[in-house]
């Protein structure tokens, strides 16, 4: 009877071979379980010391590093993106992430190994192969896509920010000009339609824009320009026509043509723009960017379009074309933009002025400020740069993305000033050019008397008395000319 009770018993635990791999099985699917959580434990777990430390101090240093990092980039956040956005460090982690992916694939593999699959089933050995085969493409394609991404910003720094700028703060402000137009691939002949200058508070990140008509004659070279000799009296054509020639867009051509009078910069017609812009507003500027507009729906895309307040309808389309006007972007509430719609948003001239044109770039610019997401830059970073890549130049060096990033963050819950010098306020053929100076130091000192988002006016304007508005142009703010949804 003892022999018969016994017999289920020994039957439902199998016979010692069939035991001993589902164990084998279960060891191996443990073992990388370990090794996909904590890289070298399997190792350690089974006496290989050696290589199981190793594998363990590197993962732990690694995330002491990143620790530190995150801990460091609380209080300097400039610096620690500084850092973070040099090629050099870009290259680096690009191969670092490489070496590492193989290591743990490496890693993997032997904890695959270290089970001894020979021991297992025939569907133990299919069952943990298959998983190892499956974690070895996540984690070898993770770290493949990953080294991507690094290589992929590592590029667009370089080819984006070529650097040469000035870090200097301009009486407690940073200066940036903002050109837009139509350019080729080297952008030689580039005639901006656009021309902005974002003046920002060095602490609080508040923004005033100043925007200058393309059509602005007699614009005044600075007497340490190499062309002030032929332009003593302003950039100005005795002829017939005015229509299209020696007007303020047309000085980058200029410069181009006199490149050789530049000849330590690659981009000479922005370095003789900027030189004017200079001039004529009394700033000092910090950097430039250029924009090309014609890759600009393309960016538009890549950060998932834009969403404005229209208060009337833009034609798409021109009347010399050989579509005519062929659409229209009606008004309304909360309208979303794609790449195409915004970049006509922005550029369509037909029943309008130049000088509207001018408000609707400047509420793009507005929108993009204040509506791009650190998350959609993250998620989207590889469309964005490969539209930058295309579109975009600037002498921002690499060190000091962090402080512009981190202002930008400050003025997106700051009102924007904006200022548009058209008529009335000046006449662009017969321009006041001390009267521009004087609105732009007027408006930048009554943008830093305003209360700020915490409710306390900015540092750097706390010893000027706000002075009184003296033109609606001047010190409408940018929300009222062109609202930006929110």
């Amino acid at each position: 009877m003892a022999t018969t009770a016994a017999q289920p018993t020994r039957q439902a635990l199998g016979p010692p071979q069939q035991r001993s791999q589902g164990i084998a099985l279960r060891r191996g699917l443990i073992l990388m379980l370990m090794t996909v959580i904590v890289p070298g434990s399997a190792q350690l777990a089974v006496g290989k010391r050696r290589l199981g430390r190793l594998a363990l101090r590197t993962w732990l240093s690694l995330i002491a590093l990143l620790v530190v990092f995150l801990l460091l980039l609380i209080p300097f956040r400039s610096g620690m993106i500084g850092l973070y956005a040099n090629p050099v460090t870009l290259t680096f982690l690009r191969w670092l992430v490489l070496a590492l992916g193989a290591g743990w694939v490496l890693l993997l593999l032997d904890a695959w190994w270290l089970a001894n699959p020979r021991n297992m089933s025939t569907q133990g050995r299919w069952i943990s192969g298959l998983l190892a085969l499956v974690l070895v493409a996540t984690g070898g394609g993770a770290a493949w896509a990953t080294s991507g991404l690094f290589a992929t910003q590592s590029n667009l720094i370089t080819k984006v920010f070529t650097g040469g700028g000035s870090s200097q703060q301009q009486n407690g402000r940073y200066n940036v000009l903002l050109l837009g137009g139509d350019a080729g691939a080297d952008r030689s002949g580039l005639r901006p339609d656009s021309l902005t200058v974002a003046s920002i508070d060095a602490d609080t990140g508040r923004t005033v824009l100043f925007s200058l008509p393309r059509n602005l004659q007699h614009a005044p070279f600075p007497a340490d320009s190499p062309l002030h000799a032929k332009y003593p009296n302003g950039y100005f054509c005795h002829v017939k026509d005015l229509a299209d020639a020696c007007l303020l867009n047309g000085v980058y051509s200029l410069g181009v043509q006199n490149k050789k009078l530049f000849p330590k910069t690659k981009y000479p017609g922005v370095e003789a723009t900027k030189s004017v812009v200079e001039e004529t507003l009394g700033l000092k500027i910090n950097y430039w960017a250029m924009i090309d507009l014609k890759g600009f729906q393309q960016l538009i895309n890549a950060v998932g379009g834009i969403r404005l307040d229209i208060g009337k309808r833009v034609p798409i389309g021109s009347l010399h074309g050989p579509k005519g006007v062929y659409g229209w972007i009606e008004p309304g509430k909360n309208v979303k933009l794609d790449g195409f719609h915004a970049l006509w948003f922005a550029r369509s001239r037909e029943y309008s002025t130049d000088y509207e044109r001018m408000l609707r770039q400047k509420c793009v610019m507005n929108a993009m400020l204040k509506q791009l997401k650190p998350d959609v830059v993250l998620t989207k970073f590889q469309a964005i740069a490969d539209a930058g890549e295309q579109i975009v130049a600037t002498n921002l060096p690499t060190s000091e993305i962090g402080t512009m990033l981190d202002l930008a963050m400050k003025g997106k819950s700051q009102p924007m000033g904006s200022v548009s010098f058209t008529p009335p306020l000046i006449v662009p053929m017969d321009p006041d050019f001390a009267k521009i100076r004087r609105v732009v130091a007027e408006k930048i000192a009554a943008s830093e008397q305003e209360p700020t988002a915490s409710g306390s006016a900015s540092p750097s304007g706390s010893a000027t008395p706000k002075p009184k508005a003296t033109s609606k142009t001047q010190t409408d703010d940018l929300d009222r000319v062109c609202k930006v949804s929110s």
